[in-house]
């Protein structure tokens, strides 16, 4: 069986932009502080553009409003490129799931999104 990626985080978890990383606070599980640590470290590293600039590229060619952002490393290849992948709500009320290449901001692909179930249906 062919196993997805984990997410090293999503949304939800940020109230500031990628950019400022520091969100290690209580109640934060330690599974998602390493995943959080990871993340920064590749900012620092400039192997990621802050999550502001990858917005604003993205909002120039998808408008809409951005519902979930996920930072993900592919296992391919030797060491692994990273992923944004964001989901939108285009003002025609599509939901679209962006795959952006996180160094550069280039977008990778573009599909459809189903929303999620509400939880008593999964």
């Amino acid at each position: 069986m062919h196993r997805m990626a984990q997410p090293l985080f999503s949304w939800r978890w940020l109230a500031l932009p990628l950019s400022l990383a520091l969100l290690a606070g209580s109640g934060v599980a330690h599974a998602d502080e390493e995943d959080h640590e990871r993340a920064r470290k590749a900012l620092q590293a400039g192997e990621v553009l802050p999550l502001k600039t990858i917005l604003e590229r993205v909002e120039r060619a998808h408008p809409g409003q951005v519902m979930d952002v996920e930072l993900e490393r592919e296992h391919r290849g030797s060491g692994g490129r990273w992923i944004y992948e964001i989901k939108v709500l285009r003002p025609n009320g599509a939901l679209v799931k962006l795959k952006v290449d996180a160094r550069d901001g280039t977008v990778l692909g573009s599909k459809p999104s189903r929303p999620h179930p509400p939880a008593g249906e999964r």
